[in-house]
């Protein structure tokens, strides 16, 4: 209560002095106001931004009031006088040249790439042959460089790296491979049936040598005599055979393979991923065919296999092949010669259970 008094009577002399005194009085009265506020936003703000600018105006301003005047600005007088210092300093000041700082200069960002690419796709160079590479191809940098970027990308610069894996062994001898394995399949019945197939890598073709409940090693040998007998001039193209530890491939067996020089590979044991051409066709066998159709005895799968093989074979495309079936000679994706209206024909496969698609005749 005695506050509101006091500032109801400071209200009331306020009010009889401003009208007696316009003028001076009217900036004088402005200046306290400014001043408190001032004050005011002191105690909101420990150190306010300054602009350029605004040191510039202060700074000029300043310059102009007495000593005895400059505690009430919101800088202290040294300040003030530091801002005119470095107004001069800069006006005076010549742009500065840019220097040329010591040592090598960066390696280009594209150079490093590839480096690091070449180093990737020949897992036998060393840094001195990469470095040959990337002379020959006109770009300038040391042989340290390149041994540096190798070590930075976590690579060995030394030319004797880790052997090739199973899928870069693969890879490249995909034209001379044949991979063999067994698929077993078990009827209504829970009978087990055996399925001996080999498939050739570089075309994914499939051949199945054998449908039996009880393979045995001389049966597996004499199934291996038939499929060289199938493939007869071939058979000089392959050179190599992967097959896993299995007891039914015996010595007579690899002895077929041997005597048109086919050397037989064995996968590590367990290893699957050894023989993955064959474990993968085994797969896309049980979710295309066998894994939606009850199989009701050994003629019934064999009858299935038939037409699935032949389906796999001779229609059915691959990413690898282009899009193309393993028996195919043509892409099949070609279709620029045909008109947009042609028909197109279904063909069922085992009752339905697989549709091929041909254009009408």
């Amino acid at each position: 209560m005695l506050l509101s008094i006091v500032y109801v009577l400071a209200q009331r002399l306020f009010g009889l002095i401003v009208p007696q005194a316009r003028g001076e009085a009217a900036k004088d009265v402005e200046l306290l106001v400014l001043r408190h506020e001032v004050a005011v936003l002191r105690r909101q703000i420990n150190r306010p931004r300054w602009e350029p600018k605004d040191r510039v105006v202060l700074a000029a301003l300043s310059r102009l009031l007495p000593r005895d005047r400059w505690h009430a600005r919101i800088v202290a007088p040294s300040t003030l006088l530091r801002w005119h210092r470095e107004l001069v300093a800069r006006h005076w000041t010549y742009p500065r040249l840019r220097v040329c700082r010591g040592g090598r200069p960066p390696t280009a960002a594209v150079i490093g790439k590839l480096v690091v690419r070449l180093a990737r796709e020949n897992p036998m160079w060393g840094h001195r042959r990469i470095h040959g590479e990337i002379i020959r191809l006109g770009y300038q940098l040391s042989a340290a460089t390149v041994w540096n970027i190798l070590d930075r990308a976590g690579i060995d610069p030394s030319p004797r790296r880790s052997g090739p894996t199973w899928r870069q062994f693969c890879t490249t001898q995909a034209k001379s491979l044949l991979a063999c394995d067994f698929a077993h399949v078990d009827t209504v019945l829970v009978r087990r049936i055996y399925v001996f197939f080999v498939i050739e890598v570089a075309t994914r073709r499939v051949h199945i040598l054998g449908v039996t409940r009880h393979p045995t090693g001389a049966c597996v040998t004499q199934q291996a005599r038939n499929f060289l007998m199938v493939l007869d001039d071939r058979a000089e193209v392959f050179r190599f055979l992967i097959r896993d530890r299995d007891t039914k491939f015996t010595a007579s067996f690899d002895a077929v393979f041997a005597t048109t020089a086919i050397s037989v590979l064995k996968t590590p044991p367990p290893a699957p991923r050894a023989d993955t051409y064959a474990e993968r066709w085994i797969g896309t066998l049980r979710r295309e065919c066998l894994d939606r159709v009850l199989i009701v005895g050994q003629r019934h799968l064999v009858t299935v296999l038939s037409a699935y093989v032949s389906h796999y074979n001779g229609h059915r495309p691959h990413r690898s092949l282009n899009q193309r079936p393993p028996d195919a000679t043509t892409s099949c994706t070609d279709l620029t010669d045909v008109p947009p209206g042609t028909r197109v024909e279904l063909e069922e496969i085992l009752g339905g259970l697989i549709n091929e698609y041909q254009r009408a005749a």
